[in-house]
């Protein structure tokens, strides 16, 4: 039986491993900030002023990779239905340094982690309305990634209260002060669990839950998935298991009844190997677990666990496909269907009236939006989004065939989704497992890569521009957007 497919289950403590802590975090104590950063500074752009929140607006927070729930699905009122010639105003923008990791929004302040010179990573807070800058902390982030023309951070961070969480592309777990960004702890993770470099350095971001943040380690000697103490940064819990490092993060989710923990591992290893881990949140003791990898070295599990009932959606490209994992009570892990040429890279499908949405696509070229059955994997509906673009090229005008290649979905209300294509396209849909229809369709800007998912708080949406315009002169840009209503 080939490995992606083989059935496997472990039950109880049979895979659970108890593991001392390395190191003690360092604990830094709190110093005044050498200098403080100026609020205004030559990145930051101002356009339009944002519109006014209505009074009846419903908003919320964007504290986490994928928003507070970790869905993909806001729960905001009062956003525009139809869109102004060109598209939504740009509030702000700012000139930014590599990487794909997604801001964060909590209150008034954004957290954004790029690359800066030096091999430096910057994790910038800024006013989430203005771009205005409240701080900027600097460290040194040398790795050596094995694709090094996809530099910068990955990793999204948490914010909670009055604290930043941060994984570093290069494995330095930082804890951080949102009120001046002041360093709390530290841990050098890759160091102190001698973890391996991996394609791309550390890509899976952390999930908080509770007094905790759970990470998808991948320590060779393990632990693989570990439980950290928010406030102390000491390693609370760690279970080993046969597969690495992931580019996916850990998801929670009900099942059967119980709160469990999802994790997708695997990463780079010979020979390759990965594994979906069902857990039990409060000891990291192994519930259930079934294998799931490309047999190519050169490839990674990109895209997170979607649970839908007992039910799992685990996909990946690199001739892998898709799979519908169905666990029983008994912690009975079983292949329920299988779909060889449906593959997602990285972008998270989203769960929308017990179907799934998704975005099946190729980069630079078209994609289709998809609604599939999660318990059998089943299209119910299959929606091409390509068309003719008419643009300008040294003062001629051009017409291209455009497309959302591996864009990724946000839904936002109703049957509503937005999806940014990988080239810089907004588009609003309406879509059901019956029909799918396009509302509105712009292009922000020209550029590949745009695959950071869009964050939206407060009627502001937050787009990462992570290559230089092709059609134009603009640098990489963290983009804010006003789609507040009337």
């Amino acid at each position: 039986m080939r490995l992606s497919f083989a059935l496997l289950f472990l039950v109880g403590s049979t895979a659970q491993a108890q593991f001392k802590d390395p190191a003690v975090p360092q604990l830094l104590t709190l110093e005044p900030m050498d200098a403080p950063l100026a609020s205004s500074y030559t990145e930051l752009l101002s356009g339009a002023p944002a519109k006014s929140l209505s009074a009846q607006a419903k908003t919320e927070d964007w504290p986490s990779f994928q928003g507070s729930r970790r869905d993909g699905k806001s729960r905001e009122s009062g956003l525009l239905t139809t869109w102004p010639t060109g598209g939504p105003s740009l509030v702000w923008s700012m000139q930014r340094g590599p990487g794909y990791s997604s801001p964060v929004v909590q209150g008034e302040r954004l957290i954004y982690s790029h690359q800066g010179p030096a091999a430096q990573t910057w994790i910038d807070c800024l006013h989430a309305e203005t771009g205005k800058r409240f701080w900027r902390y600097a460290y040194s982030a040398e790795h050596t990634p094995m694709y090094p023309s996809f530099a910068g951070p990955r990793s999204t961070p948490i914010i909670e209260g009055s604290r930043v969480w941060i994984h570093g592309v290069e494995g330095v777990f930082h804890c951080l002060d949102l009120s001046t960004g002041r360093v709390l702890w530290k841990r050098d993770l890759k160091q102190e669990f001698e973890l391996e470099e991996q394609f791309f350095g550390v890509v899976s971001s952390p999930l908080l839950l509770g007094d905790n943040i759970i990470i998808n380690l991948g320590a060779p000697q393990g632990p693989t998935v570990a439980a950290f103490d928010k406030t102390s940064g000491k390693l609370v819990w760690g279970m080993k298991s046969q597969g690495g490092m992931s580019c996916a993060s850990p998801m929670l989710a009900p099942l059967h009844g119980e709160d469990r923990l999802f994790v997708l591992t695997g990463g780079k290893s010979r020979p390759p190997r990965g594994e979906l881990l069902v857990l039990d949140p409060a000891q990291g003791e192994m519930v259930a677990s079934f294998p799931f990898r490309s047999r190519t070295y050169e490839s990674v599990n990109g895209c997170n666990p979607v649970v839908v009932d007992s039910s799992v959606f685990l996909t990946s490209k690199y001739s892998t496909g898709s799979i519908g994992v169905r666990l029983d009570k008994g912690a009975q892990a079983a292949q329920a269907w299988r779909a060889k040429r449906l593959g997602i890279e990285f972008s998270t499908p989203i769960v929308h009236r017990k179907k799934l949405f998704l975005i099946d696509g190729v980069r630079d070229r078209g994609g289709a939006l998809v609604c599939l059955d999660p318990q059998s994997g089943t299209e119910l509906l299959r929606t091409d989004l390509e068309w003719e673009e008419q643009v300008l090229i040294d003062g001629e005008e051009r017409t291209l065939d455009a497309g959302v290649g591996t864009g990724s979905l946000l839904h936002v209300g109703g049957d509503r989704f937005l999806c940014l294509g990988d080239n810089g396209h907004l588009v609003l849909i309406e879509s059901t497992q019956e029909k799918t229809t396009v509302l509105e369709r712009t292009a922000l800007f020209h550029a590949s890569e745009t695959w950071t998912p869009l964050v939206l708080s407060r009627g502001l949406l937050y787009v990462c521009q992570n290559k230089s315009e092709n059609l134009g002169q603009a640098p990489p840009r963290l983009m804010c957007f006003d789609l507040r209503g009337k």
